[in-house]
């Protein structure tokens, strides 16, 4: 199990992916597992390769007592702001799981508004396995949307930088402007338009 904790008890871990990138949803995932039945290599999705989360992605669903996955927009993130936005696509995740859980643990130090308890776990996807599965979630789902997101508009590299703001991102965006799902709140983005 990698020394990661599964608390007892109907708890939900909750993560999100897509924090940072430029453009693209933010995704959350809620993830209630089974302790009879555990998932081995769990952990901070960032810390597996794209394989082993698919991989452990199928297991997830297979084994958990209840799963969910929601995103946020980017009208939405633009709106919000990314902390609101992030806190509204956890709310959605939690309010989609077919078990209501007893009580919510959250990566990061903030916590949405939930109808149960819920408390933050700094670098909680590392220590916690329910928060991890919700981080392997969140990323397998995110990376498809932005892969669907590529074909679209493949002028800008998705499939390669899933939005994030790298050198070759930025680039394409000097060349080719912003697209239709380019987060316009963001300063790169901004800034882009700002020259139009």
């Amino acid at each position: 199990m990698s020394g990661l904790i599964i608390p007892p008890g109907l708890v939900c871990g909750i993560d999100e992916a897509g924090r940072g990138p430029l453009a693209g949803p933010v995704v959350a995932a809620a993830v209630i597992l089974d302790t009879a039945r555990p998932i081995s290599g769990l952990d901070d999705s960032k810390k597996l390769s794209e394989k082993k989360r698919s991989e452990l992605a199928v297991l997830i669903h297979e084994r958990a007592i209840a799963w969910a996955v929601a995103e946020a927009s980017v009208e939405e993130i633009d709106r919000l702001n990314i902390l609101h936005a992030t806190l509204l696509a956890m709310q959605r995740a939690v309010a989609g799981l077919a078990v209501t859980p007893e009580r919510a643990l959250v990566d990061g130090n903030r916590c949405p508004k939930l109808p149960i308890p819920a408390e933050a776990v700094v670098k909680g996807d590392g220590k916690i396995a329910s928060i991890a599965a919700a981080s392997i979630l969140a990323k397998t789902v995110r990376d498809t949307g932005m892969l669907a997101l590529h074909a679209a508009y493949p002028q800008y590299g998705f499939d390669r930088h899933m939005g994030y703001p790298t050198a070759a991102h930025r680039a394409a965006l000097e060349v080719h402007g912003a697209s239709p799902v380019h987060r316009r709140s963001f300063g790169p983005v901004a800034e882009q338009l700002a020259l139009l």
